[in-house]
């Protein structure tokens, strides 16, 4: 088959979550796809029966509907064309490509003095077994007639193995059914399967992590027995931990979806995984729109990325402080607490959103504004001593019940509430500061929040009177 449109796939396996290097692969099979107007497909490799479970294959698929990722066809599940890959196995066999090995561990340790990543010695392409009824695996014969094996990476160049390096590998697994104990044709493995399936879905580029690279000899020869035509292949470097070193879970969330729950946007966390490898000059942030433009797996780096949270965080908070109110209250219920404004219920959703323009501007994940918003909603019990022992003297309850009164009887509107404080100051010879955050302390009980004025306004005069008295009986105590 000639094969002219560019179609990709990604092909997680629900043996566990998706993970960041899973997810960022995904992204960059999806935009290679869309900057070519080509197709992006979604395969579900769940052969290991074992470790394969529905949790998570609905955890990979919920990662990808949240960073807006969808196929393009029907999603394929994998064990569904078990009985076709089977069959493949049986030609193979027929054509002499292929041959059954029956032997057992023990028979490899006693004629090999077997040990573990030893390669076999092909005794089973010449031998013909005593008990032909025994349990048997099928082996690939390599072809020999080379001395290596080359390909072209879109992003590495060229890449050469020696042929040697490579026994009659296994393809499938032993197998046995319970009916009469027929031996039969048992699991086909990874590489083999992974070969059929792209045949069958027409793939003609494979963008996957380098982890990969030594698995895509072997699967080019699959491609010749079978008689199949070369997709073209890019493998992405890894992502590293700060050390540099293979990312691990101490370093990164095992799962996409922690980040959701962390407070991350999903155009933020988009932005900063295609970062991840690959560049278009000095720029950082980019649309939807911009990445599908101009995103070439020729751009993409040959050395590893170093995963940095304090960077994603810095986008993240971009991305905030772009999104306005109503998006930031509409995510937050949707995506991470479901009875937010339940939790808030003397607020109106006014209010609400006022308080997140405030608290937005500060947030490096949406969660800080969550948090900030429910510990504003409650008159605090306790206050930051430190903070306390720093900001409070011997003065502060005369100038904030001095200060009480002025504002009782104002209006209450932002610009007015400024001014007063702003010339009670000047009045008194006080800095700012020096009565700003014992206000602060009063209305949150930390010194860390928005702008005293715009709390004050927005908690209102009423509610506001009553937290500052109540610090000043607290300091009188």
């Amino acid at each position: 088959m000639n094969k002219t449109e560019v179609r990709v796939r990604f092909a997680p396996s629900p043996t566990g979550h998706l993970h960041i290097g899973g997810l960022r692969t995904a992204i960059f099979n999806w935009l290679f796809a869309r900057h070519n107007n080509g197709a992006f497909l979604v395969r579900i490799e769940d052969t290991d029966k074992e470790r394969s479970k529905p949790e998570y294959e609905h955890s990979i698929l919920e990662s990808l509907s949240w960073m807006g990722i969808t196929t393009d066809e029907p999603i394929t599940i994998q064990s569904a064309r078990d009985a076709e890959h089977k069959k493949l196995i049986e030609k193979l066999i027929d054509e002499g490509k292929a041959y059954k090995c029956y032997c057992s561990l023990e028979d490899l340790v006693a004629r090999l003095g077997y040990q573990e990543h030893q390669k076999y010695d092909g005794f089973c392409k010449t031998h013909t077994p005593d008990d032909p009824s025994k349990p048997y695996v099928v082996r690939f014969l390599v072809p020999r007639d080379k001395p290596t094996i080359s390909f072209d990476d879109l992003i590495r160049g060229t890449v050469t193995f020696d042929i040697d390096q490579f026994d009659d590998f296994i393809i499938a697994r032993s197998g046995l059914t319970e009916e009469a104990n027929a031996k039969t044709v048992g699991a086909p493995t990874y590489n083999f399967v992974v070969v059929v399936d792209d045949e069958h879905m027409n793939i003609t580029h494979i963008i996957r992590g380098e982890d990969h690279i030594s698995n895509t000899p072997k699967q080019i020869m699959l491609y010749h027995a079978l008689g199949y035509q070369l997709p073209t292949f890019a493998h992405i470097p890894l992502i590293l931990g700060p050390a540099g070193n293979r990312l691990s879970k101490r370093d990164a969330a095992t799962s996409v979806l922690q980040y959701k729950q962390g407070g991350y946007l999903p155009g933020a966390f988009f932005n900063y995984l295609v970062r991840l490898g690959w560049a278009h000059g000095d720029q950082e942030v980019f649309t939807r729109d911009e990445l599908i433009k101009l995103f070439t797996l020729e751009a993409v780096g040959k050395k590893g990325s170093i995963f940095d949270e304090q960077k994603l965080d810095w986008i993240n908070g971009l991305y905030i402080r772009e999104s306005s109110a109503s998006q930031l209250l509409e995510y937050i219920e949707k995506n991470i607490a479901g009875d937010f404004k339940k939790q808030l219920t003397d607020w109106s959703d006014e209010t609400i959103k006022q308080l997140i323009d405030l608290y937005k501007e500060r947030a490096k994940r949406v969660t800080d504004i969550i948090d900030g918003l429910k510990q504003l909603y409650s008159a605090p019990t306790t206050y930051d001593q430190p903070a306390v022992q720093k900001w409070v003297t011997p003065q502060t309850v005369a100038n904030l019940n001095e200060l009480m009164t002025k504002l009782d009887q104002s209006d209450f509107k932002r610009e007015e509430v400024a001014s007063i404080i702003k010339s009670y100051c000047k009045e008194h010879d006080l800095k700012l500061p020096a009565l700003l955050q014992p206000i602060r302390l009063a209305l949150t009980g930390t010194t860390t929040s928005p702008g005293v004025f715009d709390i004050l306004t927005v908690l209102g005069k009423a509610e506001s009177v009553k937290r500052i008295k109540a610090f000043n009986t607290f300091l009188l105590e």
